[in-house]
């Protein structure tokens, strides 16, 4: 036994234990001259001891507990104590004094040491990496005259194949078969998983084969293990093929695969892999489930989402919280934001509890769809509900509101943000959305006196700013280009103002690509560009001859909610003319009156121009100068 010394002033150290026998005994001291009834009731048993040990802060606790243990009169220690003080000096790498306890055994409970105690020791040199040591387990089992058991083997080469599957191949071929063991479905489990966590996928489809030749039955947790190596590298059809060959594929089998076709956007197989797995009597988990709704939504077939959400329900599934917002922004992608407040109400009558991300997705489809009123109903109704607003919520009602006009409504709703317990949160994304709403109502120099004043919140993103929007005034294109791209790599956030400078800037410079290219990026972050900017490239892109890129880039920009002004107009139908494309130019004057925008005398003087060198245009003439005199 472990020496102790003094062992009568010896007291369990502080454990963290809720056994009451524990307490009672460390509260009161065992006395060696209680009676044998008396001592039978305070003897803890060796599952409590051993939990006991577990919970120890440190190796020294952990033995001295052990110690005390070993004091109890009529307590003895077994396998499963000495296996818990091993497992704890493990975990602190007091691998020394696990060889000592070790040696120990076989006098303190007369019995050696178990198949489990070597497997814990095996893990927990696996856990310090000190894998030749692992290996060297096997001498520590014959020093006690034991043949090693498959369990034994199994457990070291699991630990093989996490660190390196030519050695642990290696072990298998030269200690295992050479001790005459082949193994078990288990060996070769452990093996597949080597191999496919290092896309050693042609060696799994080999040892697939060596287990039929020897006649063991891969399991089903082999065959996934397979068929997941196969998704992973995007081998899905194989992994299909291969998931035919089994008897009884399992939950796990059908949730693989229908993930994998799930990430290669295959609706129609998904769907197809989903009816499979129900007709096996399988329901694939929440995780699953919300991909194929995430991919129908994604199609805009939201209803087919619903029903699959409630055939998963009626046969027992879980459709949880992340799931339902799925759905929500599915009808909210289509515009039905109202049917996904139903949705949300269907929610709470299930027991589905909304959160803040389910009331944010309907604030955003609200403020897409226009309906800024209905979004300040919903960010109201949150704290009715219980759903307290965080950072994202402000965000996305910020940039609605200042988006569509609503200024005073959005600087309403930072003052509130900046008051909350949220605050800004170092986000500097609802203050861009204040310049961006004060630049799209041609307010720039308050756009520009409300960057000033970010400058306390951003010291550093507002100084580049500045510096980009100075070189811009200067005509300093390479070190306004530069300073930009210098926020980008260190993950700034450019605002509207900057990108618009610079775009202007490129324009003069005739760098018209680079100006279009930023414009795209700025459109990315939901920044489209007013009409003096839209102007800027269209009139710099006519007058290198680019007019179909033009008048295409003027089609995307009105689409997406831009306003040309007249100059813009005035410059597509001046070129347009110009390269004798009357109806494009007639079709623009058309959209310029129905957008109430009047087109001024240059305009008119392009159409007339054009039409008075074409003599069969006399006609066309006549009622252009008409719409004049009526203007």
């Amino acid at each position: 036994m472990l020496k102790i010394s003094n062992p009568s002033k010896l007291t369990i150290p502080a454990a963290t234990t809720s056994l009451t026998s524990l307490r009672c005994l460390h509260s009161k001291p065992i006395s060696s001259s209680s009676s044998s009834s008396s001592s039978s009731l305070s003897v803890p048993t060796q599952e409590q001891i051993a939990r006991l040990v577990i919970d120890q802060k440190s190796p020294s606790q952990a033995l001295q507990t052990f110690k005390w243990a070993s004091k109890i009169p009529n307590f003895t220690h077994s396998q499963s104590t000495y296996r818990a003080l091993i497992y704890k000096l493990c975990n602190f790498r007091r691998f020394d004094t696990v060889k000592e306890v070790l040696d120990e055994m076989p006098h303190s409970i007369k019995s050696l040491p178990d198949e489990s105690v070597f497997v814990t020791i095996i893990r927990g040199l696996g856990r310090a990496r000190l894998i030749k040591e692992v290996i060297k387990v096997l001498d520590l089992v014959s020093r006690f005259n034991m043949t090693p058991s498959l369990k034994i083997f199994n457990s070291i080469l699991d630990v093989l194949v996490k660190e390196d599957i030519d050695l642990a191949r290696a072990f298998y071929r030269n200690r295992m078969m050479q001790s005459g063991v082949h193994g078990d479905d288990y060996t070769y489990g452990i093996l597949m998983k080597g191999l496919c966590l290092t896309n050693r996928i042609g060696d799994g489809f080999k040892l697939l084969q060596v287990m039929k030749s020897r006649g063991i039955k891969p399991s089903t947790i082999i065959y996934n293990t397979l068929i997941h190596a196969l998704c992973k590298n995007e081998k899905v059809g194989r992994s299909r093929s291969l998931m035919n060959e089994m008897e009884a594929p399992n939950e796990v089998t059908f949730n693989i695969l229908i993930s994998a076709y799930c990430k290669e956007e295959n609706l129609v197989n998904a769907l197809v892999m989903l009816e499979k797995s129900f007709s096996f009597g399988f329901i694939p988990d929440v995780v699953t489930v919300t991909k194929v709704l995430e991919l129908l939504c994604n199609a805009g077939r939201v209803m087919e989402a619903v029903e699959i959400s409630e055939r998963v329900e009626n046969k027992g599934g879980v459709i949880d919280v992340v799931a339902c917002n799925t759905l929500i922004k599915g009808f909210c992608r289509l515009g039905k934001v109202k049917v996904g407040c139903q949705f949300l109400k269907g929610m709470e009558r299930k027991g589905c509890l909304p959160n803040v991300d389910s009331y944010n997705i309907l604030i955003a489809g609200f403020c897409e769809s226009g309906m800024l009123e209905s979004a300040l109903d919903m960010f109201n109704n949150m704290k009715a509900d219980g759903i307290s607003w965080n950072s994202v919520t402000y965000d996305i009602l910020i940039r609605g509101l200042c988006s569509r006009g609503q200024i005073v409504d959005g600087f309403k709703i930072l003052e509130l943000m900046e008051d909350s317990n949220e605050g800004s949160k170092n986000r500097i994304s609802p203050y861009n959305s204040m310049l961006y709403g004060l630049y799209k109502e041609n307010q720039l120099d308050e756009a520009l006196q409300f960057l000033k004043q970010m400058e306390n919140l951003f010291p550093k993103g507002v100084d580049r700013s500045f510096k980009v929007l100075g070189f811009c005034a200067d005509g300093n294109v390479e070190d306004a280009k530069g300073t930009f791209d210098q926020m980008i790599e260190e993950g700034g956030s450019p605002n509207v103002l900057v990108y618009d400078c610079l775009i202007h800037l490129l324009c003069q410079e005739e760098r018209v690509q680079e100006a279009f290219q930023l414009m795209n990026e700025m459109a990315k972050l939901g920044y489209f560009p007013i009409a003096s900017t839209l102007n800027a490239l269209i009139t710099e892109f006519c007058k290198q001859g680019k007019v179909g890129t033009a008048l295409k880039l003027m089609e995307d920009m009105v689409a997406r909610g831009s306003l040309p002004d007249t100059l813009c107009y005035s410059s597509m139908i001046n070129a347009l003319c110009r390269k004798g494309d009357f109806h494009n130019a007639l079709k623009l004057l058309l959209q310029m009156v129905d957008k109430s925008i009047l087109p001024d005398y240059s305009t008119w003087d392009s159409l007339l121009l054009f039409l008075s060198q074409q003599t069969k245009n006399i006609h066309h003439v006549n009622k252009l100068l008409q719409a004049i005199i009526e203007t």
